[in-house]
């Protein structure tokens, strides 16, 4: 059990993992009777790393695996980086300690990277599966007792079915368990022969299709805030919500990524594979229970009542100059920009519109989910007061790390007569003294997965309803608009939209 925290006053600890409550004075805060069990690590691993030599795992995968390390949460553990260049166990292990040094967090303290660093091994893929199957059997004997494997295939999707297939053919799938990175097809065609050709090696239940999204602290905390509390599921519909936002603009380019992005576009890149996810948190049915089959199940109910996205609902772009980005064609028709408005087509959503925004080289980076509560009647207030004047309230979900929510309301302005401002409730998880237990995205994905955890993860089903929703726009894309760098997308967005507005760029910022 973990032990008790120290007993506080005067200040409300208002996260959901705490392990705190209020007592009947509000102005006390002790100990839950029975405090939260701590996670068991996993089962003794050997992580197999594919493309160990790329961006995505220099910046996260190595130093994510570290903190993972130093942190309590991996039993014994080896980690066998493989991708085409040659490179000594000695190479591999600098630049994995230049990775943690560079994108980890906090500084790297001798006594963790030495036991860290003699987990790490290395073997060229030039070698075939000959070499990996050797190298898997030195580290599987290193750690002296039958354990479980995690591939994680960090690697472009066109290299995907042959890692699958050397796994096979290396004999690597009995006990192992396969991380996949988006995108998982680029349509329903191309997602079923994905999935098929997984299936000739690896049975579903082995297969855990990544979507960073999910993973982090925000998104869970939609869970929670919907499920734990009474005050949120019963307005949680058609009867009180007016609309949802899921924004998220990005201000780098394609960035060397030309060639992939030509052949992909932000609809496939980023709504299929991420806003698609963080929509079906929002808006699914309570699970039976929290945990992978029954969220699965709900998840997918959302997929399926998503109703088909007509081309005049959205908006394409693509940021100026992009035809003259490394690896794009000249006649490119990819957007580096989408929005889009669906719905949902059950009893609780039906007539809420969802708005999703996304896209390249735009004024600010940011991850938010907003939600927009129906007004009231305003026939009380007197003329002049403010009342509805800066729009609906909100309840607003902040992605990026700092886990922010803010709920947004009228209040009345100190003083004489009846003047109304709006006002916000903001909690940010930087505000508890367990914000240093928070895994990021990658991190808790990698350990849910060396558990055996669905719940933030997507399955072959869930991913061709996606492609199937996506049909009629893949068929019947509208043109492709241009918009400046810098800005906010195409200045059509707003028509999209109308008469409701964009919440960013923010009238009102987040509190530091």
């Amino acid at each position: 059990m973990v032990a008790a925290p120290a007993r506080k006053t005067g200040q409300e600890v208002s996260h959901w993992s705490t392990g705190y409550r209020l007592d009947s004075s509000m102005a006390d805060i002790g100990p839950l009777d029975v405090a939260p069990t701590a996670l068991t690590p996993p089962e003794p691993h050997v992580v197999v790393l594919f493309g160990a030599t790329g961006d995505l795992s220099r910046r996260k995968l190595l130093p994510g695996l570290f903190h993972l390390d130093r942190a309590g949460h991996l039993s014994d553990c080896r980690i066998v980086g493989t991708s085409p260049e040659e490179m000594t166990n000695a190479g591999f292990r600098r630049l994995a300690r230049e990775s943690c040094e560079s994108f980890g967090r906090g500084r790297v303290e001798e006594d963790d990277w030495n036991r860290f660093e003699r987990r790490l091994s290395w073997v060229s893929g030039t070698t075939g599966a000959a070499g990996l199957s050797d190298a898997v059997d030195r580290a599987e004997a290193d750690i002296g007792e039958q354990c479980r494997r995690l591939h994680y295939l960090s690697v472009p999707p066109a290299a995907a079915p042959a890692v699958i297939k050397t796994l096979g053919e290396a004999g690597l799938v009995e006990r192992s368990r396969i991380i996949m990175e988006k995108p998982f097809g680029t349509d329903l065609d191309s997602a079923r022969e994905l999935n098929a050709m997984v299936h000739e090696v690896f049975d579903e239940d082995q297969v855990f299709r990544i979507d960073h999204f999910l993973g982090k602290e925000a998104a869970l905390n939609i869970l929670a805030l919907r499920f734990a509390n009474g005050l949120f599921e019963p307005i949680w519909s058609r009867n009180f919500i007016d609309h949802v936002q899921i924004d998220v603009p990005e201000t780098l380019t394609v960035e060397g990524r030309g060639g992939f992005y030509d052949a992909t576009g932000a609809f496939r890149d980023m709504v299929v594979t991420h806003l698609f996810q963080v929509l079906a948190f929002v808006a699914m049915e309570p699970p039976v229970e929290l945990a992978p089959d029954a969220i699965t199940v709900e998840k997918n109910k959302v997929f399926r009542s998503m109703k088909g996205i007509r081309p005049e609902d959205v908006v394409r772009g693509r940021y100026e100059g992009y035809h003259q980005e490394s690896g794009v064609a000249e006649d490119s028709d990819a957007e580096t920009f989408i929005a889009l408005k669906c719905g949902i087509d059950n009893w609780r959503w039906s007539g809420v519109p969802f708005y999703l925004r996304t896209g390249k080289a735009m004024s600010e980076g940011a991850r938010i989910i907003s939600i927009a509560f129906r007004e009231p009647p305003k026939s009380m207030f007197p003329e002049g007061s403010g009342v509805g004047m800066k729009g609906p309230d909100h309840l607003t979900f902040d992605l990026d790390e700092s886990s922010r929510i803010s709920l947004s309301y009228y209040g009345k302005r100190p003083g004489p007569g009846m003047l109304v401002d709006k006002l916000s409730m903001q909690f940010s998880l930087n505000e508890i003294e367990t914000q240093g237990d928070t895994l990021e995205a990658y991190e808790r994905l990698i350990r849910d997965a060396m558990g055996g955890d669905h719940t933030l993860f997507t399955t072959a089903e869930g991913i061709e309803e996606l492609w199937n929703t996506a049909r009629p726009l893949l068929e019947n894309p509208p043109g492709v608009l241009t918009y400046e760098r810098g800005s906010w997308g195409p200045r059509e967005i707003h028509d999209l939209i109308e008469p409701n507005r964009w919440r960013l760029p923010f009238q009102r910022r987040w509190r530091g």
